[in-house]
């Protein structure tokens, strides 16, 4: 019997084991992660998980009765050594070896952690496992006689903004430090970062730009955030400055790995014949924008999974799928499709002020838009980017024109 191995449980591994079976493989597959848990959704973590509002076994992609139908071996708490190609086989770090038809790699990323004096003090958290947020919980319910803590929050990303957000609503004091001049500074352009900066600052976060934490400071447990220019008390401190790719173990295989991510081809086929990747791990050229990126997003991994399965059981099912991300802070959604590398123009529709896109414009075209609290424009974004549609910038800018309407007159056969 034939024998699919797959190295990750996060979305990837976990739509891998599903999508395998839906697409008629009848061979063993094996599900091995090095963490104790079921795959479990992440996005919830640093919201609803961390607000006691669901549970863990709540937080499952699929329970274990799913795993058990489809005749899954998922192995827990079982970390990879090495991969051997040449002898189709992996090592775990036990010693013990397995052998597999197809490999998928969905290892994923982990949080990057700090390099700056007293990183190794207690109460540093990150914020990427189940465990991470378990630890965090425990520090914020450890005093009862003392509800509210001081947080400093080192990086002004997507997930240091929801998770401050957060905290905030459960009733922390909140410090943002971010080192670049603006908030989401990688990621968007200056008028959504003016737009987030104002919201948490309108919610009671305090926010420091431009600024470089030089050191933690404390005794067992940090108690203050040492900056260039100031000192910030802190009872807690939460990392959230971006992720590392695990592609050790393909790099010491001997696959091709670029820029951070193992490079794989619009299959999900990596250099060896017999091995995939998805998800965050891996880095090809996406459909629409044909540059070779990056994209860390469950979206994109589910996508990737689900190609990768289809490969393996000898089907062509490209991702064709427009990149999307999305991000809940305070009452605010953003909701993100394309990717707005290479920008060379922006378009501002803005209903009020809760209620507004940013479009990314290269050439004339829409290549990426930036949608708050407005569903309606983030669909038609990811329509226009798609079928590649050419919307004049009257339109675009335009708040009485219904932007539905006018993508189906302008792919009408002239």
């Amino acid at each position: 019997m034939q024998r699919c191995v797959i190295i990750g449980g996060g979305h990837a591994g976990a739509q891998a084991c599903a999508s395998l079976r839906k697409e008629g493989w009848t061979g063993q597959i094996m599900l091995i992660t090095d963490e104790d848990s079921l795959p479990y959704h992440r996005p919830p973590l640093s919201k609803t998980y961390l607000q006691n509002q669901v549970s863990a076994e709540q937080l499952l992609i699929r329970p274990e009765a799913a795993y058990i139908k489809d005749d899954i071996d998922v192995w827990l708490n079982t970390r990879v050594d090495k991969i051997e190609p040449a002898i189709q086989s992996i090592q775990l770090q036990s010693g013990e070896h397995i052998s597999f038809d197809k490999l998928l790699i969905c290892t994923g990323s982990r949080a990057r952690k700090a390099d700056c004096l007293g990183a190794d003090l207690g109460n540093i958290f990150y914020i990427k496992t189940l465990n991470d947020i378990e630890s965090l919980s425990a520090a914020l319910t450890c005093d009862d006689s003392k509800k509210s803590r001081r947080i400093v929050m080192v990086g002004g990303g997507y997930i240091g903004l929801e998770t401050a957000s957060v905290l905030k609503k459960m009733g922390h004091d909140i410090t943002i430090i971010e080192r670049e001049s603006r908030l989401l500074a990688r990621v968007t352009a200056q008028s959504i970062s003016t737009f987030y900066h104002k919201l948490h600052k309108r919610n009671g976060i305090k926010i420091f730009t431009d600024t470089n934490v030089v050191a933690f400071q404390g005794k067992d447990t940090v108690s203050t955030v040492l900056c260039d220019d100031k000192v910030i008390p802190a009872d807690i401190v939460i990392v959230g400055i971006g992720a590392q790719t695990n592609t050790e173990l393909a790099h010491s295989a001997g696959l091709l790995v670029e820029n951070g991510g193992i490079v794989v081809n619009e299959l999900c086929q990596t250099t060896d014949v017999n091995i995939y990747a998805a998800g965050d791990c891996t880095i090809g050229i996406e459909h629409h924008s044909g540059l070779a990126t990056r994209i860390e997003s469950v979206p994109n991994a589910l996508e990737q999974a689900k190609t990768a399965a289809a490969t393996i059981c000898g089907k062509h099912k490209p991702v064709t799928s427009v990149p999307w991300f999305w991000s809940d802070q305070f009452d605010c959604k953003i909701q993100i499709a394309g990717l707005n590398t290479g920008y060379d123009e922006t378009l501002l529709r803005q209903a009020d002020n809760q209620t507004l896109s940013l479009w990314y414009l290269k050439q004339g075209r829409v290549i990426a838009a930036d949608c708050i609290n407005s569903a309606k424009d983030f669909m038609a974004a990811k329509k226009i980017i798609a079928q590649k549609i050419h919307v004049p910038r009257e339109i675009l800018s335009n708040l009485d024109v219904d932007l539905f309407k006018e993508l189906a007159r302008l792919t009408q056969p002239s």
